[in-house]
């Protein structure tokens, strides 16, 4: 099997970004933001989605966290683009629910090559220590639009809104790692009726 890994660089006014990533890893995380939650939540992804990652994130945090989060979103979401490559064998659909405490969230993720995001998520504070929650929605909106995946996002219940946040990206991680497994009974199919993702 191919290797499944890509390296981006974004580099804008407001922020640069470099992204490796390696698909069919070990959970095995290096990053440096400058913003620490998301630094926990990305942990989460790579964690218990079992991909690799490099990142290292330098961005205007003397304005606010926005740039570099939304930014980072956007160049993730490239770097998932570059690594699945035609996507035949792969399982392209994935599903969690992951609890934590009294919060529970589903996340469901379809690489089909359209960008879409459902996102129903009321955290009961505006941060989490000093991380805006309404951040969340920029990370993921930058990741679908340049990853080309249909994403939906539910928070079910919950009263912490770390708990809140953290079994979102627990699930996301979960759900990545399930569409991003190889089927040996799809080998050199591609994974639509249609013939192309």
């Amino acid at each position: 099997m191919a290797e499944r890994t890509a390296s981006v660089e974004r580099n804008t006014l407001e922020t640069q970004i470099k992204v490796s990533i390696n698909l069919d890893g070990t959970g095995k995380l290096n990053i440096d933001t400058g913003v620490p939650f998301l630094e926990h939540m990305i942990d989460q992804i790579a964690r218990h989605g079992l991909i690799d990652m490099d990142i290292v994130a330098k961005g205007d945090l003397h304005i606010d966290d926005h740039h570099t989060v939304e930014d980072l979103g956007i160049t993730l979401g490239q770097a998932f683009a570059k690594a699945v490559g035609d996507k035949k064998g792969m399982t392209r659909y994935g599903h969690s629910y992951v609890p934590l405490d009294e919060a529970l969230s589903r996340v469901v993720i379809d690489f089909s090559g359209r960008p879409g995001l459902d996102l129903n998520v009321d955290f009961t504070r505006a941060s989490i220590g000093r991380f805006d929650t309404q951040l969340f929605s920029e990370f993921f909106h930058g990741f679908v639009n340049h990853a080309g995946v249909t994403l939906h996002i539910d928070n079910l219940k919950g009263y912490n809104a770390h708990h809140q946040a953290e079994t979102i990206f627990k699930a996301f991680g979960r759900a990545l790692r399930m569409a991003l497994t190889m089927d040996e009974r799809m080998a050199g199919m591609m994974p639509s009726t249609k013939g192309s993702l």
